[in-house]
Parts: C-alpha cells; sequence; structure tokens
C-alpha cells in the first residue's frame, strides 16, 4: 500500500501558517508497511521543527509490534513528549486491542524512555476494569518509565463497539489522579471528558 511522501511537507507548512504552539501528530496504525510508516513519522518532526522552531511537538506513535528499529526512527525526529496509548488494564487486553499486546505496550514504553523522552500514556475508563487493576497498571506503568498519564471516560463510538460497562464519576477520577501521582507519575490528567491529546 502507497502512502503519501510529501505529507510530511503538508503537515510542516499548515502547522507553520496556523502558528501552532503546541502540535500533536497522531495517525492510524501502518503496520502493513515494513518501515510502519517510521520515515514519514520522523520527516514530518523534522520539517515542522525546521519550519516551525518555536512549537513542540508531541506524536502519539500506534504499536509497532515489536519494530524496534522502527520505534528508534519514530523518536528520533526532536519532539518534545512521545505517547502511546496503552488504553486499557492487562485483563481486558484480549477484548479491547485484541492485535495488541500489554507487555508489548509497556515495552514500546520503556524504549522509549531509555532512549532520554519524556514518556505519555493514556488509559480508558468503564470498560469493565476494576481499581486494582488500573493500580496495577499505573505501577507498570511507572516501572516502565512512563512520565504523564491520562485517564478518560470510554464512549461507545457505534453499535459495534463495546458497550460502557460503567460511567466513571467525576470524585472517581480525581482520586485515581491523586492515586497515579502518589504511585510515582510525574502527572496525571484524569477526569471524564480528558482525551490523550490532553
Amino acid at each position: 500500500t502507497e502512502y503519501d511522501l510529501d505529507e510530511p511537507r503538508r503537515v510542516a507548512e499548515a502547522i507553520a501558517l496556523m502558528k501552532v504552539k503546541h502540535a500533536v501528530l497522531t495517525s492510524v496504525n501502518r503496520d502493513e508497511l515494513k518501515d510502519r510508516g517510521a520515515s514519514v513519522w520522523r520527516e514530518t518532526v523534522v520539517l515542522t521543527k525546521k519550519l516551525s522552531p518555536g512549537t513542540t511537538i508531541e506524536t502519539l506513535i500506534p504499536d509497532v509490534k515489536a519494530n524496534w528499529d522502527a520505534l528508534d526512527v519514530m523518536i528520533s525526529g526532536g519532539q518534545e513528549v512521545i505517547s502511546h496509548n496503552i488504553e486499557t488494564v492487562g485483563s481486558l487486553y484480549r477484548l479491547v486491542r485484541p492485535q495488541a499486546r500489554y507487555d508489548r505496550s509497556l515495552e514500546q514504553i520503556r524504549r522509549t524512555k531509555q532512549a532520554g523522552h519524556r514518556t505519555k500514556s493514556g488509559i480508558m475508563l468503564g470498560l469493565g476494569e476494576k481499581p486494582d487493576e488500573l493500580y496495577q497498571a499505573m505501577d507498570d506503568l511507572v516501572a516502565n518509565g512512563l512520565d504523564i498519564l491520562t485517564l478518560g471516560q470510554y464512549l461507545q463510538p457505534t453499535r459495534r463497539h463495546l458497550d460502557v460497562a460503567e460511567f466513571i464519576t467525576p470524585d472517581q477520577f480525581a482520586h485515581y489522579k491523586e492515586e497515579g501521582l502518589r504511585r510515582g507519575l510525574k502527572y496525571v490528567e484524569s477526569g471524564p471528558l480528558v482525551r490523550s491529546s490532553y
């Protein structure tokens, strides 16, 4: 499958034109590509930095299916934050992310941190996870070098997607934020409408 090799230039020019202060770059997975699209990721960051040197960049990168060479390329463009969403707790991975693996996502975060980057991840709540499972996920993320965590409410995008198992209260989100900070995360954004781009 082909992809647009001119996309990095167009994205960088759009960011410069809009005078964006902080850009979050995300995409669909390109697992069918040998390099997972890593070269386009890197080039987009490099060109954006060239055209907008004052813009900070966060990249939300896909699961590289353990292609660590692709990961090295994706994270080498000079972005300030590198995010990979773990999405849910370990016990729900097969249901929520059947093509991904919990331990592989943790390893991706660990490798990104070991390369000297600020790391970020997000979890959707309300899929049936138990508090202790969320705390375990927080501990796993901290142990693998995570700096920033977002916690938000899962909302069913279509009837074909998983049902919402529970609506988490604002008080519970506040409690989870305090728990995450207590467990060693540097920053936690937690609330019903929080999304990973926060």
